[in-house]
C-alpha cells in the first residue's frame, strides 16, 4: 500500500505524530501538510508533528518539532521523552542513552528500564529566570518568566480549577512584556483534593497549539522549578497534568537557578499507520 507510515505517540496527554525522517524525509512536510495531518478532525490529530533521523554520531537523533499550527519549535519536553522511546523502537539509537540533536542544543536521554512506557530526559541547568511587568488578577500570586528550551511564563495561582484558561492564557501569551515571540502560559498550584507542599498541578496553554494542551513537559519543569526557587516545594517535585498523568522534576536549586534538570515522563505509542494523500 502507498502512502506514509506514522506513529501516534502519547506523553502525559501530550499526542504527536512521528515520522522516520529515513523514508520520509524532513523536506516533505511543508506547514501546510503538517496542519492537515495534526487536524483532530480531518487528519489524524496531534498536538504536533516530530520527524526524526540518524543524527551526527551513533546514538545520536536529530529531532525535528512542529507544533500542529505547522510552525517550528526549538523543543519540547514531552515530545523529546516520546522521541527517546520511538527512537529506540526503530532503532535509531540504543534504548540505555542518547543523543537528542534539537534546535534548542543537545540534551541526553534513555528508556526507563523495566518500564515500557517512560523515558527520562537530562535538560542541563535551568538559570534564565526573569519577573516580566505583567498585571496579575485577583487569584494570581505571581509570575516568573523561564527559559527551558522554549519560554514558559508560570503563573502561580491560588486554584487551578478556578482558571478561565483559554481567554487568560491567551491574554498572558500574547502580553507585549513577553516580547514579540510571546510565551507558553503555564498555571500551577496546589492540587485539590491532595495535601502537603509537594502536592501540585499545572494546567498549560500552549503557542502553536493556542489553546490548552492536557501536559506539557518543558512547562512542568519551568514550574518546578520557580516553586523550588521561590521556597514552595523541594525538588525532587511530582507535577502533576491536566490529563491527570504526573510528570517528574529533580534537580538541584542553587542561588541563581536549578542545575542538572532531569525530566521524567510517560512516551508510550499508540499505533502506526499508514497515512494517505494529507494536504
Amino acid at each position: 500500500m502507498n502512502g506514509t507510515v506514522v506513529y501516534k505517540m502519547n506523553g502525559s496527554g501530550n499526542d504527536f505524530v512521528f515520522v522516520d525522517g529515513r523514508t520520509s524525509p524532513l523536506s516533505a512536510w511543508t506547514p501546510e501538510r503538517i496542519r492537515a495531518v495534526c487536524d483532530r478532525h480531518s487528519g489524524v490529530g496531534s498536538d504536533g508533528l516530530v520527524v526524526v533521523e540518524p543524527g551526527s554520531a551513533p546514538d545520536a537523533v536529530r529531532f525535528h518539532f512542529f507544533n500542529s499550527d505547522g510552525g517550528r519549535a526549538a523543543m519540547c519536553g514531552n515530545g523529546a521523552l516520546c522521541a527517546t522511546r520511538i527512537a529506540a523502537y526503530l532503532e535509531l539509537a540504543s534504548p540505555n542513552g542518547m543523543t537528542l540533536e534539537t534546535d534548542a542544543g543537545t540534551y541526553r536521554s534513555r528508556c526507563v528500564p523495566g518500564d515500557g512506557e517512560r523515558a527520562e530526559l537530562l535538560l542541563g541547568d535551568v538559570t534564565a529566570f526573569s519577573q516580566p511587568k505583567v498585571r496579575l488578577r485577583s487569584g494570581e500570586r505571581e509570575a516568573r518568566l523561564v527559559q527551558v528550551g522554549v519560554p514558559h511564563l508560570v503563573v502561580l495561582v491560588e486554584k487551578v480549577g478556578a482558571v478561565e484558561l483559554l481567554e487568560r492564557g491567551r491574554a498572558l501569551r500574547f502580553d507585549p512584556a513577553l516580547g514579540p515571540p510571546g510565551a507558553n502560559v503555564n498555571f500551577v498550584g496546589p492540587a485539590e483534593g491532595h495535601s502537603g507542599t509537594q502536592a501540585w498541578a499545572m494546567r498549560t496553554y500552549e503557542r502553536g497549539v493556542e489553546g490548552e494542551t492536557l501536559a506539557c513537559g518543558t512547562g512542568a519543569v519551568a514550574c518546578a522549578s520557580v516553586l523550588a526557587l521561590g521556597g514552595h516545594a523541594t525538588l525532587p517535585l511530582q507535577v502533576r497534568t491536566a490529563s491527570g498523568k504526573v510528570l517528574s522534576v529533580s534537580g538541584a536549586p542553587t542561588g541563581s537557578g536549578v542545575c542538572g534538570v532531569s525530566l521524567a515522563g510517560e512516551g508510550r505509542l499508540l499505533f502506526r499507520a499508514i497515512l494517505g494523500d494529507v494536504g
